[in-house]
């Protein structure tokens, strides 16, 4: 697991309202959230028990999927 250490912005009584990240761990939580939706759309496929398609057709619809959301 990978440890990030943000930097808080806090109102006038103390509470937080925003975190600050180094770009690095960004781009890293970024990588991982994108690979997690491949997890979610593959599980979603294997529970639908649709019948297998070519490799092209699946990411284009994978790619459509990503854009309407």
């Amino acid at each position: 697991m990978t440890t990030f250490t943000p930097q808080f912005i806090t109102d006038s009584s103390g509470k937080k309202i925003s975190a600050v990240i180094p770009i690095k761990d960004f781009e890293k939580i970024m990588e991982d959230l994108e690979e997690l939706e491949d997890i979610k759309l593959y599980d979603e496929a294997i529970i639908a028990n649709e019948p297998s398609i070519p490799i092209d057709l699946a990411f284009k619809q994978i790619e459509n999927k990503r854009s309407k959301s």
